[in-house]
């Protein structure tokens, strides 16, 4: 469960990220930017998740201290998920796109970022009327 919302959460923040970047910006801020922009869906998701395994963690009830390790597991993994996504993953996105082109790898011709957006190279018989 921890895993889930932890990789939601880094997917969140990279395709804002990206989109930064993207944009005309540098990775070191597209990274600092996503994460100011994303901070607040991110802890609202981590904090509500961490708030729902309390009473699991705590253990009350019957047959409750045979489920309390994992809530703990839970809050405490998604506690270090959170904290690594807004600030590690930030600092590994502008090492690993600071080099990076903005040019869009889609080989779709409707993508307008695509380097294929200008259109289609005419072929002979590529629509099938020259026969």
């Amino acid at each position: 469960m921890a895993t889930g919302v932890a990789v939601a959460n880094a997917i969140l923040l990279i395709t804002f990220a990206e989109e930064y970047r993207c944009a005309g910006n540098t990775a070191v801020a597209s990274g600092i930017q996503g994460a100011k922009t994303r901070l607040r869906p991110i802890l609202m998701t981590s904090l509500a998740m961490i708030a729902g395994m309390i009473p699991m963690a705590s253990g009350l009830g019957e047959g409750g201290q045979q489920t309390a390790p994992l809530g703990r597991a839970v809050i405490g993994g998604l506690s270090f998920a959170t904290a690594a996504t807004l600030l590690i993953l930030p600092v590994v996105f502008a090492m690993v796109q600071g080099r990076a082109k903005t040019t869009s790898p889609s080989l779709d011709p409707d993508d307008p970022r695509s380097r294929f957006a200008q259109g289609l190279l005419e072929h002979p018989g590529a629509a099938g009327g020259d026969q």
